[in-house]
């Protein structure tokens, strides 16, 4: 599955260096589709479900499943959720960061980076003889030690051939509860931490998840091995699992 993972991360990273005030989202997902097919890649999300795009781009309120479209014009402060996925060899990596267009809020930016920690927390929890309850754990203790919202309806998954797959992936439970880890497993592990309010709402055109008091969210994923030497990161390239927080801060 590392193709996959590595193709998915190339085009988030790509995707994250042409974020700036002025850029449409429909730019972004032209890029990205442009990537991942370059590479011999088959971009996952389009089509997916009847998905229209070949990434998700969320924008400040949006918290997951934004549709690209030439008439969302990214602004100086946005912070923008990019997922993106790539199916290689019949495999699927799927992984998603939050970027920065500008210089953010300062909360959004604390936002953000306590997002980002709870991602990695949890990976650290994704080991053989863990449950599914210690990754959500790590998830919601810290995102509530800073006073920010979880969202319970949107959740991880297992990843194969097909990108949803059991077990479901919470990011919130009770430790020792829930599937016993094995190695051999592959999860995607998805933190969707809100400012304020994490009630949610889906909008008009059946995909796009919005904060009912539309305060800002971020979300963060990467696919992961479970493996006895310990949590594998499949979603990395050769600059690493990690994304810089700044939009364009790549050539």
């Amino acid at each position: 599955m590392k193709p996959a993972g590595a193709l998915s991360k190339m085009a988030l990273r790509r995707v994250g260096a042409h974020i700036r005030p002025g850029v449409t989202t429909a730019e972004l997902d032209r890029i990205a589709e442009q990537i991942i097919r370059l590479h011999g890649g088959v971009p996952a999300f389009k089509g997916y479900g009847g998905f229209p795009a070949s990434i998700c781009s969320s924008v400040n309120a949006q918290i997951v499943h934004g549709i690209p479209s030439t008439e969302t014009v990214l602004e100086e402060g946005d912070i923008v959720s990019i997922d993106t996925g790539a199916v290689v060899d019949g495999w699927v990596g799927d992984n998603a960061w939050t970027f920065y267009c500008g210089e953010p809020d300062p909360i959004d930016r604390e936002l953000c980076e306590v997002t980002r920690d709870c991602l990695k927390r949890a990976i650290a929890m994704a080991i053989p003889g863990n449950h599914l309850g210690d990754i959500g754990a790590a998830v919601q203790e810290y995102a509530e030690r800073h006073g920010f919202g979880i969202v319970r309806e949107y959740v991880g998954h297992g990843v194969g051939h097909v990108m949803h797959e059991e077990p479901n992936v919470p990011n919130y439970g009770r430790r020792g509860r829930g599937v016993r880890l094995q190695a051999g497993m592959v999860i995607a592990i998805e933190p969707m931490i809100t400012r304020g309010n994490p009630k949610n709402e889906t909008m008009p055109n059946r995909w796009t998840v919005v904060t009912r008091d539309r305060s800002t969210a971020a979300h963060y994923e990467n696919t992961i091995a479970i493996t006895d030497d310990g949590p594998v990161i499949l979603t990395q390239d050769a600059e690493g699992p990690w994304c810089p927080m700044e939009g364009g801060a790549l050539a």
